[in-house]
């Protein structure tokens, strides 16, 4: 439940694509969230997460809501979102439906794919990453970002990618990451001069790692 830890105490949470709810259950029994609004496009895993907040007797807490994305949502339902299990496209196409979330709203992403994307996306477009972490799920290690409206610093081609090594450099998977993205980008360096130029970015961020021996000031 990496993504539910990263929740303030006491929020007020909309947690779109629910799925089957696990993660509202989890907020309400753990006492993290007063109420959630647990919202998802499909009928079908709006059903199990019915199913799930009966058994949980967490109905009193939790609400469900079918819509797309934040579709009929607005600050007075939460003030915490959380975005996890799909593309960064997908995430960039929900928010930009709904720019109010600029507005004293903190946001809670997990995105599976396209993450230089929603990076650039965010920082296009008034929002402030404020902090990233890694998590690993299924042998596999994704970001999750905490983000709300702001000013962003610029990010290099190496950043959009990874994070910012400031808030991410340090983490405890985070050469693993890197190295899934240097074998990716070093796949595609012979036919693609973009690719040539991140793997040339992060031989530089590993000889970075290599020098800093573990003492986080990369």
């Amino acid at each position: 439940m990496a993504v539910a830890e990263q929740v303030p105490a006491g929020a007020r949470v909309a947690d779109v694509g629910t799925d089957h709810a696990m993660v509202p259950v989890w907020l309400v029994q753990s006492g993290r969230a007063d109420s959630v609004l647990a919202t998802d496009i499909r009928s079908g895993p709006l059903q199990s997460a019915a199913a799930l907040v009966e058994k949980t007797g967490t109905g009193g807490h939790i609400r469900l809501m079918q819509t797309d994305g934040l579709a009929g949502i607005g600050p007075a339902d939460a003030d915490t979102i959380i975005l996890a299990g799909m593309g960064g496209e997908t995430m960039l196409a929900i928010l930009s439906a709904a720019p109010w979330t600029k507005r004293d709203t903190l946001l809670i992403l997990q995105p599976q794919s396209k993450r230089a994307a929603l990076r650039r996306w965010l920082t296009d477009n008034g929002y402030l990453i404020e902090a990233e972490r890694l998590v690993e799920d299924a042998g596999r290690v994704y970001p999750i970002m905490r983000v709300r409206g702001g000013v962003s610093p610029a990010y290099t081609a190496a950043e959009l990618r990874l994070g910012r090594l400031d808030q991410i450099g340090t983490d405890p998977l985070f050469a693993r990451y890197l190295n899934a993205a240097w074998a990716s980008a070093a796949k595609a360096a012979p036919y693609d001069g973009e690719a040539a130029a991140l793997l040339g970015e992060y031989d530089e961020i590993k000889r970075r790692l290599d020098h800093a021996d573990g003492r986080g000031d990369i």
